[in-house]
């Protein structure tokens, strides 16, 4: 199922992979409104369904958004509610990008982000909903693994750089311990620098639908850019031989995961 807003491809396994920020498609009533900045979408997830093409092996769910993020952040509580409170972040519908620089030329008002809710954010969530029940109901739980990516320098967010792996459980609450666990094992045997619940630690999605106790386990994987990008700017190039490697840790990483999730579920009482 694909449409303007969102594509589903369904798998047979109980790994759905959530992309709610490779898009860069732009509605012409919100394109009109976006200043030169904005209309570069430059703080989109670049290329990640080439980067997750490993992941056919696990014939996961992919739900894949197809707008900016500029549009509406589908990553973002949708009360408006900062994910990181104290921290500098962007917002349900982004003023900036962000390195802060402004990206309206009429910013919207909360009708015009009410309008986009219910146009654009909905329906991204309904088929992600969607897709985490047919896979605990095929199953009896799901794998949710949240997939992202972010330059590896922008000071206004984080200093120095960024690890190269982010991986995030809303501090161990949107996922089983064993789960955690395992994926950051796997991710413990590679060269890249790495973090568990650092900066990102899940944003909107994975505090969302990940509830151990309704055999739902989240997981958000936040990478920097500079792993398989030629450079972290345009035209924001796939570099192949420099992702082949970053790719064979996260399959490790999702083998872990996923046996892990399977081993706790099936051995309940």
């Amino acid at each position: 199922m694909t449409t303007d807003i969102v594509s589903v491809t369904r798998g047979s396994s109980p790994l759905v992979l959530s992309m709610p920020h490779p898009g860069t498609g732009l509605p012409a009533e919100v394109a009109a409104q976006l200043n030169a900045r904005g209309k570069l979408v430059e703080d989109t997830d670049w290329h990640m369904r080439r980067l997750y093409g490993f992941a056919e092996r696990f014939q996961p769910t992919i739900v894949e958004a197809q707008l900016s993020r500029f549009v509406i952040d589908l990553n973002r509580d949708p009360a408006g509610v900062s994910l990181y409170p104290g921290q500098a972040t962007t917002e349900l519908v982004p003023t900036t990008t962000f390195d802060g620089a402004p990206i309206w030329q009429t910013p919207p008002d909360e009708a015009e982000i009410a309008r986009r809710r219910e146009a654009y954010f909905q329906p991204y969530h309904d088929a992600l909903a969607a897709e985490i029940a047919h896979a605990r109901a095929q199953h009896g739980f799901c794998l949710l693994w949240d997939c992202h990516s972010i330059k590896s320098v922008i000071p206004r967010l984080f200093p120095g750089t960024l690890p190269t792996l982010n991986l995030g459980t809303n501090s161990g609450a949107s996922a089983a311990p064993a789960i955690e666990a395992a994926a950051a094992a796997a991710m413990a045997g590679s060269a890249f620098s790495q973090v568990v619940n650092g900066r990102f630690k899940g944003g909107w999605i994975t505090r969302h639908y990940g509830q151990p106790a309704e055999h739902v386990h989240a997981l958000q994987m936040e990478i920097a850019l500079s792993a398989y990008l030629d450079e972290e700017a345009a035209p924001w190039a796939f570099a192949p031989a420099k992702a082949a490697s970053l790719q064979s840790t996260l399959s490790s990483m999702i083998a872990a995961a996923l046996a892990a999730a399977t081993h706790i579920e099936r051995t309940k009482p």
